[in-house]
């Protein structure tokens, strides 16, 4: 499966970082551990990762906001 977008942003409320996986109107939410203030080479292999573990294409439009 290929998702549409995948964006990175920090949760302040959970204290990690949210993954959200966009496929048309689905939304997939997973939280990772990642220190806040880890780099954006760090946040990109962990989204890939994450995409990958719930089965889709690790080839997608990723943007991290922080």
């Amino acid at each position: 499966m290929h998702a549409d977008r995948v964006e990175v942003s920090w949760d302040a409320s959970k204290s990690n970082w949210l993954v959200r996986i966009m496929t048309g109107e689905e939304v997939i939410r997973r939280h990772c551990k990642v220190p806040k203030d880890a780099d954006e080479q760090t946040l990109r292999s962990v989204a890939k990762k994450t995409v990958q573990e719930e089965g889709y294409e690790p080839d997608v439009e990723l943007s991290i906001r922080r």
